[in-house]
């Protein structure tokens, strides 16, 4: 099989090739595009060395069996029909294909006969938010149907990217030294403080974000499922947590909801809050599993259950995601 990684020098494509490092999946031949810039960086993979190809239009997907393209929207809208011209499936991480109704929007825990029916040769990838959120909801679901969920995120700085990561590091150090911190990457100061807004505004006051969750996750779900989520970008390196409450048509207990956790693919149950064991995205960077813990009852609906989940954006939120839609198929 061939492989072909769009946007190999970001952070999601070095994931992706972190990932397919350790993947059992069989990989024949790996090939990585990139911007003018990145073109001509090499990177190590399985004890070779592989040079970033410039992405031109063009027949240079020609045999190549999977794309896992993560560059962008516009990047994504542009070349997508030279990816596929020659067969290739495109795992898109973007945001361009996902409302489609012709592009299957897929989580290979809930819903993964849907990759199956994609008559484009794309398969897109969800928010990264959105990813984590419904493997938990998938569990609960299976209990009863979800009428609605509340949601407050609480999301890395990586989720900007690399320059997230470097804006929020250097801010630190520009305080510590007593200097002005630079503020580009986000709308205001990072560092020790918490920004309610991630990506832009629409006409009802929800961002994009916000909408995505809400949007992505009936999609994915086949429900209809309500979902109001409020975003907030917080200093931390890296993984997003998340605060859900969920109202199901019949009361649940405790007992069943964590037993569903326990017993479902890709969730990690850390729910011991008397041992205060419960997930932080100091632990769960650079893993693979969604982890949920605090599972309590809603005070204010006998059918509302509470809990709090925590997962790499970068991994499952992103190219593991991918990576695993690659693995179905």
């Amino acid at each position: 099989m061939t492989v072909a990684i769009v946007g190999a020098s970001g952070a999601v494509g070095q994931e992706f090739l972190n990932i397919l490092q350790t993947r059992e999946v069989h990989v024949d031949k790996l090939r990585l595009f990139g911007s003018a810039r990145s073109a001509g960086r090499k990177y190590p993979f399985r004890g070779r060395e592989i040079t970033v190809e410039e992405l031109c239009h063009g027949d240079a997907f020609r045999g190549v069996d999977v794309a896992l393209v993560s560059a962008g929207a516009g990047v994504s809208r542009e070349y997508a029909a030279d990816i596929t011209r020659h067969g290739a499936v495109m795992i898109d991480n973007s945001s361009a294909f996902r409302m489609d109704d012709d592009v299957p929007l897929v989580v290979p825990e809930v819903n993964p006969d849907d990759a199956f029916a994609a008559p484009r040769r794309i398969i897109a990838n969800p928010n990264c938010t959105t990813i984590q959120m419904v493997v938990a909801l998938a569990a609960i679901e299976r209990l009863s149907h979800i009428r609605r969920v509340h949601v407050a995120t609480y999301q890395s700085a990586s989720g900007a990217g690399a320059h997230g990561i470097y804006e929020l590091e250097q801010q630190h150090r520009q305080i510590v030294e007593g200097s002005r911190p630079t503020i580009d990457k986000f709308a205001y100061q990072l560092a020790y403080n918490l920004i309610p807004h991630i990506d832009i505004f629409t006409d009802n006051d929800y961002t994009k974000e916000e909408m995505k969750m809400y949007n992505e996750t009936r999609k994915i779900m086949h429900s209809d499922i309500m979902v109001s989520a409020t975003c907030v970008r917080v200093p931390v390196l890296r993984a997003h947590s998340e605060a859900v409450w969920v109202e199901t048509e019949r009361e649940l207990s405790v007992d069943e909801v964590r037993r569903a956790f326990s017993e479902s693919r890709g969730i990690v149950l850390l729910d011991n809050p008397a041992a205060k064991e419960y997930p932080m995205p100091l632990f769960a960077s650079g893993t693979d599993p969604v982890y949920v813990g605090r599972i309590r009852k809603d005070l204010t609906n006998p059918n509302g259950i509470s809990f709090w989940c925590v997962a790499d954006q970068i991994r499952k939120g992103a190219a593991l995601n991918a990576v695993q839609i690659m693995e179905l198929l």
